[in-house]
């Protein structure tokens, strides 16, 4: 496995173009990141899609 070397925020400012998370996002992506299962129920709008591609995006 590959270790990750750049922090969510530093992702989401890189691919997204965002500073900050939006509410329970990065409670989302942490429990993802420590590969625990989650489900996010956000409303439409709260960036749930953001949860699952950011630590995608942090281990490709």
């Amino acid at each position: 496995m590959e270790t990750i070397t750049t922090t969510p925020e530093e992702a989401l400012q890189r691919s997204w173009g965002y500073d900050t998370f939006k509410p329970f996002q990065r409670e989302a992506v942490d429990a993802t990141l420590a590969g625990r299962d989650c489900l996010v129920v956000l409303p439409t709008g709260g960036g749930k899609s953001l949860c699952y591609q950011l630590p995608a995006a942090m281990s490709a």
